[in-house]
């Protein structure tokens, strides 16, 4: 008599598992998805929000949740022009020619360094497209519940 392996005992019992589960009374129900619609269907896109504040200045700036956050932006964009590789109208109030005339924030110190950190005159080329980082604020619920609290971002080294 030949000494079964390891490798037959394993194949014998995966054979009687696949023909054991194929017998008619072990058919299983389709598994029920856990976002609650079929995975095919549209996915409802929420309302869309409006953004908050009107003209640029006629807000108060809304404060950041923890250091290092990228500001929101607090003013209406619906005006303005898409940013290009040719045109960003947000540098004609918020770049370091313009802001104070504009009594706007100026665009932060690190947006003058480029990837090896090297000073530069002008904003980094990779600082250019602002909404990437920078959004309007939306006065939204969240969509799943949470109790973030955050830490206020200190005034401390702010300018002004």
């Amino acid at each position: 008599m030949m000494k079964p392996t390891l490798k037959t005992i394993f194949a014998t019992l995966a054979a009687a598992a696949c023909w054991t589960l194929a017998q008619p009374g072990f058919a299983q129900e389709a598994p029920t998805p856990m976002r609650g619609a079929d995975v095919a269907a549209v996915d409802q896109a929420p309302d869309a929000k409006q953004y908050l504040g009107g003209r640029p200045g006629g807000q108060e700036m809304v404060a950041r949740t923890f250091d290092g956050q990228p500001p929101v932006i607090p003013h209406a964009m619906d005006n303005f022009d898409e940013i290009t590789l040719e045109e960003n109208q947000c540098l004609s109030c918020h770049d370091a020619a313009n802001y104070v005339k504009k009594k706007a924030p100026k665009i932060g110190d690190s947006h003058f360094r480029d990837r090896d950190g090297k000073l530069l005159k002008a904003a980094a080329a990779a600082r250019h497209n602002c909404t990437q980082c920078h959004v309007p604020q939306v006065d939204a619920p969240p969509l799943v519940g949470n109790d973030f609290k955050g830490v206020v971002a200190s005034a401390k080294g702010k300018k002004k």
